[in-house]
């Protein structure tokens, strides 16, 4: 891996462990196992070296999701398989969390990518749910936007409510309601 990829990739694992302000610039060194020059030498400064790993953490999860969303099956299971991934539950998601860091909010540049991850989440989702509803399999009333963000809202709720009580019991719990819901009657 060459410097400025492990640079990288300590930046993302610091952010999502720690934040934006308990990733500090000697954090990142010690982890990457580089020298201080190194990290001035690929990226501007912290600010620079967390935006390249957001934007990977992004694209990571665009990648995955995109596999599963875009999968064979019927949209209520693909949205199942979503829902149902091997995830860390109480580590929460990498990109959802940073919309919880202050610092990341308050920075234009930073927020950017989080923000278009999750809408990208909530088109993908919308549309299975269009299709969805187009053979049949939802309900022709169910408005596709309002269930997409819907599924990410009991995602990322999901996430924050294991965290809270230590167990991802939490999380399943709520995945099995959102897909009660969804389950098609016929």
């Amino acid at each position: 891996m060459s410097t400025s990829e492990r640079l990288i990739e300590s930046t993302r694992e610091l952010l999502w462990e720690r934040g934006y302000v308990g990733t500090s610039p000697k954090a990142i060194l010690e982890r990457s196992g580089t020298g201080q020059g190194s990290m001035y030498h690929h990226f501007k400064g912290k600010p620079d070296l967390a935006l390249a790993a957001i934007r990977r953490t992004a694209e990571e999860m665009r990648a995955t999701v995109g596999a599963l969303l875009a999968g064979p099956g019927t949209p209520y299971e693909r949205i199942e398989a979503y829902l149902r991934r091997e995830r860390d539950v109480l580590r929460g998601c990498p990109v959802g969390r940073l919309t919880m860091d202050p610092d990341v909010i308050a920075s234009e540049a930073l927020r950017a990518p989080v923000d278009e991850t999750l809408d990208w989440l909530r088109e993908q989702l919308a549309r299975l749910v269009e299709e969805g509803r187009e053979q049949g399999q939802f309900a022709a009333s169910l408005d596709d936007e309002e269930v997409a963000a819907t599924i990410l809202a009991t995602v990322q709720g999901g996430y924050v409510l294991a965290r809270a009580s230590g167990s991802p019991a939490a999380f399943d719990t709520a995945v099995r309601g959102l897909l009660a819901l969804l389950r098609p009657t016929g």
